[in-house]
């Protein structure tokens, strides 16, 4: 499917998958598609991991219908994606390799596999083994075992999961040190000159619970998402010589399997003795040191380019910014092609003038570039989305060329405060951060990060192989014309307490975009803080805050719009001590009794988006939640409760107070499957109850908010959630607005006109998200929460809902308008 730019900002494929047909121009077969590309487009970027991506699948289609692409011809692909082949091939050129076992599907004979244990003196009962599949991208499918029997079923697992039918069995390298390094072609023409950036050392750490015993292996879900099992050191914590190692042999590499433009090849050091190498004829081969082994063991033809990726982070380290590091891998790309290099020369000339047209606006009257701090980070259970937000509005606030823009983290607290009163703004930090730094998936990991970068030793390791780097990278790309220079300077992390980091803001007249979810970031402190230093920031006021953040406030504020058909819901709010003292089978009866209702709705009064959100069905499930507070447990598992539910993440510290509500019945709306007659899927809706949950953002200046189209979230039916659709940017797919089906043009008007008075009672300014039931049919609002600071993600249903305005409005031109808010507001 041709798609459009809108459907990039989904939180899965699942958000819109179900609407191509209607909304995406289709190719009926392969040959179709390649034909439009021949004809519509000079060069194609393939970024399909795993299978067809990088097995040479889409390249060879390329290749028969003559349109150039970045990346690796389809045969060196082949021969590069198959984890054995490539092992074998590895070992026959004199590299030290890890050993391993090929299972193939219905060929798996246990005692081969027994032999192959006693080859290698790995006690066949225990031993400790990597299983993985040899044809897929991502660590999808990668386990550990224990013994020949474990490693057998986990081998079958992975063949009736149909991920692959050859799966390798390696030993798995006690006490080594994972790294990954991305390659950079820099030669001219088809002579490949690779170049590798500054490798990564990926340090895994066990987990720390004593009823979770995971194995520390980098997984997908640590690859991908936020967890704290995993940080990285760029450049590694290993020897000099060691480093010179990793960069020599992945250049080798590089241009033995023939791979072109770039690449990430990721491998082991292991630290002498090496031993988990038993063979005795290692010591001639590639790969051995002074300080002990390097391994290779996995080439990535086409690595991962979400916004904190090892590409980015590695090439930020060395001078390119995201934009600058993919338009050289595209540049070099199209110099390879002797079709292509007119427009490659015409698109270098068209950018050096619209670049020089730029300055020449900025620098006419020796106007100064206006400056901008993103904050985020904070200590509260969303200081992870958070991080996510702020990375995503600094990246889009970067395109513009009269804006600069530095990134901030709110460092955590020595401990937790949940009161205003407790908080004193001499006992917190902020750290401004170079553009490198910013590129991690935990708060923790940036702030650990911090420290580590201002460690005098440190410092001067990565500053000499930085310039080591960018020296032999500007060697090769200096022939090259199109290529425009380095872009992000190599600057330190500044620790200042709160107070002296206000004052350096007000002092840069700067303004400050607020990307600290709750907290001291939602609840008035740091407005409070903004405003007395006369120093403008984007979202509400710190009166309107401070409502927000508390529900009960905020039904009490909209109380008196019942006529309007603004409507609150009847809470009971209860101390956190009397859930934790009194029996609970009366406090049960007591807020069935109160609220009318069978089913019961818990909520801390005072935190941010979902956090401690339940549905409770019974005293049991009343029990549990207590229990969770008691022991200040980070989250409820998937299922605790009487009904199924996913894992809830609870609010740390465990609130003071909580709000019990009847909980609002809602007919889910279902994504239908795909049926053996008919290929499309449709909405399910059964309409019985008439409240729908929708989420608004609302924009603009106090007392004139505009309201965005609401969205609803749908779930699919019968579908066990993918690993994709459980880890990356949310589950459920988002219809913004609802349909017409559903909710009639007029209910829908009148839903916006409920909010955006809702919005302006509240006082709120900037931009928000308001939570709320609707009625279908009359357009009613049923009020939930108010985020003042809501998340703002690459894939948050706040850009979805302004790419549906008319104009649509795009990411950075979104976020543009929140800081010229600000701006106004404060002139």
């Amino acid at each position: 499917f041709r798609v459009s730019l809108h459907t990039l900002y989904s939180n899965t494929p699942s958000d819109f998958d179900f609407k191509l047909e209607s909304l995406a121009q289709e190719f009926s077969t392969l040959s179709e598609f390649a034909e439009h590309l021949a004809a519509n487009v000079d060069i194609v970027f393939p970024v399909i991991h795993g299978k067809f991506g990088e097995d040479g699948g889409i390249q060879e289609l390329l290749e028969k219908a003559n349109v150039p692409f970045v990346g690796t011809p389809s045969n060196e692909c082949l021969r590069a994606f198959d984890k054995h082949n490539a092992s074998l091939e590895l070992d026959a050129q004199g590299f030290l390799t890890v050993p391993n076992f090929l299972v193939e599907k219905d060929k798996l004979a246990t005692s081969e596999l027994e032999e192959w244990f006693r080859s290698i003196n790995l006690n066949k009962e225990n031993g400790k083994v990597i299983v993985k599949p040899t044809r897929a991208g991502s660590s999808i499918g990668v386990v550990v075992a224990y013994g020949a029997n474990e490693a057998a079923e986990k081998a079958e697992g992975i063949f009736s999961e149909g991920i692959d039918n050859k799966v390798i069995i390696e030993v798995f390298l006690e006490g080594g040190c994972e790294f990954t390094a991305i390659v950079l072609d820099v030669g001219t023409a088809n002579n490949s000159e690779p170049i590798v950036l500054l490798p990564t050392e990926v340090e895994l750490q066990s987990s720390i619970s004593s009823d979770i015993q995971e194995d520390t292996i980098f997984n997908y879900r640590r690859k991908y998402l936020p967890t704290q099992q995993v940080a990285y050191h760029t450049p590694p914590r290993f020897p000099a010589e060691v480093i010179d190692c990793i960069r020599k042999g992945v250049s080798l590499l590089f241009r033995h399997f023939g791979l072109r433009d770039f690449a990430r090849i990721d491998g082991w050091f292991l630290p002498s003795p090496a031993t988990s190498l038993p063979s005795s004829e290692n010591g001639v081969k590639f790969g051995n040191t002074e300080y002990g082994a390097v391994l290779f063991t996995d080439i990535n033809l086409i690595s991962g380019m979400e916004q904190t990726s090892f590409l980015f982070q590695q090439a930020s380290k060395v001078g390119f910014s995201h934009s600058r590091i993919l338009r050289t891998i595209v540049q070099h790309a199209c110099s390879r092609f002797p079709s292509l290099v007119t427009s490659n020369n015409a698109w270098t000339a068209l950018s050096r003038k619209m670049q020089s047209a730029k300055q020449a606006l900025i620098i006419p009257n020796g106007t100064c570039k206006q400056k901008a701090f993103v904050i985020f980070g904070g200590d509260t259970s969303e200081r992870q989305v958070s991080l996510m937000s702020g990375t995503n509005v600094w990246l889009n606030l970067q395109g513009f060329d009269d804006l600069d823009v530095t990134p901030c983290l709110l460092a955590p607290s020595n401990g937790y405060s949940s009161h205003n009163e407790d908080f004193s703004e001499s006992s917190r930090d902020v750290w401004t951060l170079p553009y490198s730094l910013v590129l991690r998936h935990t708060t923790e990991e940036v702030h650990a990060a911090c420290f580590e970068a201002i460690e005098p030793e440190r410092v001067e390791i990565t500053s000499r192989l930085r310039n080591q780097v960018m020296k032999e990278l500007e060697r090769a790309l200096s022939k090259q014309d199109w290529f425009a220079g380095f872009d992000i300077t190599d600057e330190q992390p500044i620790k200042y307490s709160l107070q002296q980091w206000i004052d350096y803001v007000k002092e840069a007249k700067a303004v400050v975009f607020i990307a600290v979810h709750g907290g001291i970031g939602e609840d008035g402190t740091i407005q409070s803080l903004l405003e007395s230093a006369g120093v403008p920031y984007t979202g509400p006021g710190p009166i309107a805050s401070r409502t927000c953040m508390d529900k009960v406030a905020t039904s009490l504020a909209v109380d008196h719009l019942a006529s309007y058909g603004i409507h609150t819901i009847p809470k009971d709010v209860r101390a956190r001590e009397e859930l934790l003292k009194s029996s609970l089978v009366d406090i049960w009866n007591d807020l069935k009794a109160k609220l009318q209702t069978e089913t019961v709705c818990v909520k801390p009064a005072r935190d941010g988006c979902s956090t401690g959100v339940a549905r409770l069905r019974c005293p049991e499930d009343l029990e549990v939640y207590a229990n969770a507070l008691r022991g200040t447990l980070p989250r409820l598992p998937a299922n605790c409760l009487s009904k199924a539910h996913g894992v809830i993440e609870m609010p740390v510290p465990p609130p003071e107070s909580l709000i019990f509500e009847p909980f609002i019945e809602t007919d889910e709306i279902i994504i239908s499957n795909k049926s053996w007659n008919d290929s499309t899927r449709h909405l399910v809706w059964k309409g019985e109850n008439e409240w729908l949950e929708v989420t608004v953002g609302v924009v603009g200046k106090r007392g004139e908010m505009h309201s965005l189209n609401p969205s609803i979230t749908v779930k699919e039916s019968g579908d066990i959630l993918s690993l994709e659709e459980k880890f990356q940017g949310g589950t459920g797919i988002n219809l913004t607005p609802p349909p017409a089906t559903i909710m009639s043009e007029d209910a829908l008007q009148k839903c916006k006109s409920c909010i955006e008075m809702t919005a302006n009672t509240l006082g709120l300014e900037g931009f928000s998200r308001i939570d709320a039931f609707v009625n279908v049919h009359s357009g009613e609002v049923l009020l939930i929460e108010v985020n003042t600071v809501p998340g703002m993600t690459p894939s948050t249903v706040l850009i979805h809902q302004a790419l549906t305005e008319e104009p649509p409005i795009y990411p950075h031109k979104f976020f543009r308008t929140l800081l010229d808010l600000a701006f106004a507001r404060a002139g």
